[in-house]
């Protein structure tokens, strides 16, 4: 693939956290919440007191090789094989995967002059511990300095983003100070209500007020990337007697019909947009990171039908705002030339999702997928959109 002659900006690539992430700075008190536990010779976390298999290794010593399960997410499987198989015999660990300078010399060697660095096991807590916010605060926490200690916030190439969980209000926002005076860019939110002593509720109702004011002054931008939110328990209602626990990596035909992912995230902007956080604060931005875009029309014709039906509801055209506000990365496998017809080139983002399996082997191999993106749309993609966000831009 020829290399493109501008910088490339990734917003989608990954750490997989080793325990000390979330144990080195985590205060005793919190030490049962979150536990690795040996079971039958191999090590699980016990979150809660239960076990948990929602990530069959979370120590990260050996994983799936980048970039394998690239052909099931086309849909490229005449033969039937499973997730596992597709990911062959797992591969050790290296060092890019959870540490700032080895990474870097990976985003030299890939062609990738800046990336939005996310966690991946950090997916585990909220919805485990949605009883206990003070616990999932202090993992959370513990986690952000773990990151300013191993990558820093802000190199002007790595822009890890900050874990935040909304359940504590103040502490939230005393999380966001810290992360603004580490120098973060961005913060990410998990796609789901927020659960509370009071029960759950929207993220974008006036009591959050004060959080979205900070967000909004900084000129930072939030991240609502792919994670657990919930949603398999509608999956579990029907297969399970609502038992048990989301496994991401166990696929079957029926949960995957179900769309966790998609009804997740639709959810999640659509109370963005009617519950007006974007007409109190209008400098916030929201990028939309792994969850793909086949969700995206069905959403914007509702917007379209609920906004005929019930436009005194809404201070302007609830399309509009979602395109003003929203920034989103499509998958491989979606049609990246339908995105921008939906979106605008200057809404849509480049992720390889490196190094999940499940992303690219190579980056740049994204380009392969823009077949009908006009040149300079390709540049807005690859290029300014992220840019733009990392600096504070408002268009």
């Amino acid at each position: 693939m020829t290399q493109p002659d501008y910088p490339i900006y990734d917003a989608d690539q990954h750490y997989y956290e080793p325990p000390e992430a979330f144990l080195r700075h985590l205060p005793k008190e919190y030490r049962k919440d979150f536990q690795y536990a040996e079971v039958n010779g191999r090590t699980k976390l016990v979150i809660g007191g239960v076990l948990s298999d929602y990530i069959p290794n979370p120590t990260f010593n050996v994983v799936a090789e980048v970039g394998s399960h690239e052909d099931w997410y086309r849909g490229n499987n005449p033969k039937g094989l499973s997730l596992r198989e597709f990911g062959g015999a797992p591969v050790p660990s290296r060092p890019a995967f959870h540490n700032g300078a080895a990474h870097l010399k990976v985003l030299d060697e890939e062609g990738i002059h800046a990336s939005i660095v996310l966690p991946t096991l950090a997916s585990v807590i909220e919805e485990r511990l949605e009883n206990k916010p003070a616990a999932v605060h202090a993992l959370f926490h513990s986690l952000n300095q773990w990151v300013a200690e191993e990558y820093g916030f802000n190199n002007g190439r790595q822009f890890p983003t900050g874990a935040i969980n909304l359940s504590d209000l103040d502490g939230a926002c005393r999380e966001l100070d810290f992360l603004l005076k580490a120098g973060a860019r961005s913060v990410m939110i998990r796609p789901a209500p927020v659960a509370g002593l009071r029960g759950s509720r929207s993220h974008a109702l006036p009591e959050f007020d004060a959080f979205w004011a900070r967000v909004n002054e900084a000129k930072i931008f939030v991240i609502h990337h792919v994670s657990d939110s919930g949603y398999d328990r509608i999956y579990r209602r029907w297969t399970e007697g609502g038992q048990g626990e989301f496994r991401p990596f166990e696929k079957d035909p029926f949960g995957e019909m179900l769309d966790w992912m998609g009804r997740a995230i639709s959810d999640t902007l659509s109370a963005l947009v009617c519950h007006g956080v974007f007409d109190r604060f209008p400098d916030v931005r929201v990028a939309v990171l792994e969850n793909g875009a086949s969700w995206l029309q069905p959403l914007l014709h509702r917007f379209e039908h609920i906004y005929a039906k019930m436009p005194q509801s809404f201070k302007r055209d609830p399309v509009e705002t979602f395109r003003k506000h929203i920034f989103l990365a499509p998958f491989y496998e979606d049609s990246c030339k339908e995105v921008v017809k939906l979106m605008g080139a200057d809404r849509v983002l480049f992720g390889s999702d490196w190094p999940h399996p499940e992303g690219l082997k190579h980056g740049l191999d994204y380009i392969k997928d823009m077949e009908g993106v006009t040149a300079a749309d390709q540049k807005l993609i690859m290029h300014s959109n992220l840019k733009g966000l990392f600096e504070g831009v408002r268009n």
